[in-house]
């Protein structure tokens, strides 16, 4: 198996994107919050103490995903053009899913801002309720889609046993 983060003498490189072509990418990703079904309702009605969880997730998220290549070494620098963070609520397996939206016209893929913004929103959930409960747990991280560039579309709905 090839791996294009390493050069011939196996050191650790940013791949070369410069002769590529730009096109429009875009990629979700999701992560997984588990809470009590007593904390996730006061996460509803606005009642902890820490204020508007899921708003002040968003933003992280949203930030997360911009700062993508300060917090993965390799990451490039992107102009992204939109990033937007949404919540799905599951209240009877009280369970939050973190879904980050990323879309930038550029040489190189958007996926792992994608995931990085999910990841922090749902670290932010954490933080922003463990004084109330700190049994909350983060779970899969994973990429849902991804279109733009030479490997085409993925879809992870798509993927054999998914």
């Amino acid at each position: 198996m090839n791996f294009n983060h390493f050069d011939e003498s196996g050191h650790a490189i940013m791949v070369d994107v410069s002769a590529k072509q730009p096109t429009l990418r875009t990629a979700i990703a999701e992560a997984e919050v588990r809470l009590s079904p007593n904390l996730l309702a006061a996460i509803k009605t606005g009642g902890v103490a820490k204020g508007d969880v899921l708003g002040v997730a968003r933003l992280a998220g949203i930030m997360a995903a911009k700062r993508t290549p300060d917090l993965i070494p390799l990451s490039h620098p992107l102009a992204i053009h939109n990033v937007t963070v949404d919540f799905e609520i599951n209240e009877p397996a009280a369970l939050v899913k973190a879904i980050c939206t990323v879309r930038a016209y550029e040489r190189t893929g958007v996926e792992m801002e994608a995931m990085a913004g999910a990841a922090l929103a749902a670290l932010t959930i954490y933080d922003m309720c463990k004084g109330s409960d700190k049994s909350i747990t983060i779970g899969e991280i994973k990429l849902l889609f991804k279109e733009g560039g030479k490997s085409g579309v993925y879809r992870r709905d798509a993927e054999p046993g998914a």
